[in-house]
């Protein structure tokens, strides 16, 4: 869904709204966004990056 798809469903005044929202909240601790960021760029559990596997030796 585009920014635009969203702001004609929700309409300006609710998106005003969340923006609100978010600023009210504390900042996420660093062990969160770490976590997180663990998670977020190694979906499925994998481990290693697609460069790093194109390396290892035929089996």
């Amino acid at each position: 869904m585009t920014r635009e798809e969203r702001r004609k469903i929700l309409g300006d005044s609710v998106i005003e709204e969340i923006h609100a929202r978010v600023a009210e909240a504390p900042d996420a601790p660093d062990e969160l966004v770490v976590s997180l960021r663990r998670v977020l760029t190694r979906p499925a559990g994998r481990a290693d990056a697609p460069e790093a596997i194109e390396h290892l030796p035929a089996a």
